[in-house]
């Protein structure tokens, strides 16, 4: 093994073995009695069944996880990768066909492998806890919708990246960079009216006291709102959530049915005033600079590596390859990416802290907050105390002890 194979294969077993311990010490993490702070959120029936659907998923997840692992293992070391890249180098064709061919085939090949960990996932153990809505039908109509997308959208985006990296010179990385960052500007403004609808249906909320109330808020706070709609989320599971999604006109909120079913208007109100709380903050600007930024810098470093022949070797590769250079280079990243989600979700969490105190500071009665969050946690089943390691690695949003904890201290401060 060279020094790419053996970065590339500590940082698959390291990410696997510290994804392993933090499950571990998040089961470790279980206590028998509800937090104090958190009293009421759960009867103990309730709780145990949150501990138990925590203990689910987690034994789930090590199980998905093994399963990935290993046959990435096996796929490499049996030289699975250059065995297919000389099949598809037989047929023919172009570099750049035979690179969305092999790209194509290497994904597809994994979503069949994976493909009945998501059966069980919704149909098993979403349903034995209550969640699940979906439906055989809808299931397959979203993975060929799915399919669909992905052919239509990442085709032309992979076709162009091929193109530029192949002809693009010295500066291709930054050409790549330039045009992602156009299309991802782009897909803000078509996503919400286009492809979203694919998927759930949008129906502008009514006029109604929510409707007023909503509004009534939102101009308090100088946001301007004009499209809110109800998302059909009870299509597919009991959870519920609120989102903001779009730029300018295709500028949208989006409340799932079931948040509705189980909140009452205050609460609602509460809700939606914390997601215009990280528009007021930025942070969904804020978001689109870090992702694009951090396209860059994957470009940049795709481009230094990209002529490596040691990076091609590590994977007994015939003959190197722009597009298996794309696939090797994305497991040699592997190592930064965990470090750099880790530091995301460190920021998200400090932003969803933000549109907290803005929601508390807005809402005439800050408390109402609070009981929205207990509410949601309820009825997601959610765990009471995760383990820190398990938060740092996997939460975008804080655990809802410290959230509570930190509206009371806000609370407290402003009289």
């Amino acid at each position: 093994m060279n020094i790419f194979a053996i970065v590339v294969f500590s940082a698959l077993v390291v990410e696997f073995l510290v994804s392993t311990a933090a499950d571990v010490l998040n089961l470790k993490s279980l206590k028998q009695d509800i937090p104090k702070t958190l009293t009421g959120v759960y009867q103990p029936d309730e709780y145990r069944q949150s501990q138990d659907y925590t203990r689910t998923r987690t034994r789930f997840g090590f199980v998905t996880g093994s399963f990935g692992l290993l046959v990435i293992l096996l796929f490499w070391f049996t030289g699975g990768f250059n065995s297919l890249d000389q099949i598809v180098r037989s047929w023919g064709f172009g570099s750049i066909v035979n690179g969305l061919a092999y790209i194509g085939i290497l994904l597809i090949g994994y979503e069949l492998l994976t493909f009945p960990f998501g059966i069980y996932s919704t149909f098993v153990i979403e349903e034995r806890f209550g969640f699940n809505r979906t439906t055989p039908l809808i299931f397959i109509t979203d993975l060929i919708k799915g399919l669909v997308l992905a052919v239509m959208l990442g085709g032309p985006v992979l076709t162009g990246l091929l193109l530029l990296f192949e002809y693009g010179g010295d500066f291709a990385w930054l050409f790549c960079w330039l045009g992602i960052t156009i299309y991802t500007i782009i897909m803000q403004f078509v996503a919400p009216v286009w492809l979203m609808p694919l998927f759930n249906k949008f129906t502008p909320m009514e006029p109604g006291e929510l409707r007023e109330a909503i509004q009534s808020y939102a101009r308090s706070a100088g946001y301007a709102v004009k499209n809110i709609f109800v998302m059909d989320g009870s299509k597919r599971s009991t959870k519920a959530n609120a989102f903001f999604t779009g730029f300018g006109r295709t500028r949208r909120i989006a409340l799932f049915d079931t948040l509705i079913d189980k909140h009452n208007l205050a609460e609602l109100v509460a809700i939606l005033a914390h997601e215009i709380g990280h528009y007021k903050k930025k942070h969904l600007l804020q978001g689109m600079v870090l992702g694009i930024a951090h396209t860059g810098l994957i470009f940049y470093l795709f481009s230094v590596f990209l002529n490596s022949p040691g990076l091609y070797q590590a994977f007994y590769m015939e003959q190197s390859s722009l597009y298996t250079g794309f696939i090797f280079f994305g497991l040699l990243y592997a190592p930064v990416e965990m470090v750099l989600s880790s530091a995301l979700n460190a920021l998200s969490r400090r932003n969803e802290y933000q549109a907290d105190r803005f929601a508390v500071e807005t809402t005439s009665e800050g408390g109402i907050l609070e009981e929205a969050l207990k509410k949601l946690s309820a009825d997601n089943l959610s765990n009471l105390t995760p383990h820190r390691l398990y938060v740092a690695l996997n939460y975008s949003h804080p655990p809802l002890l410290q959230r509570v904890e930190a509206i009371r201290r806000h609370k407290n401060r402003n009289g």
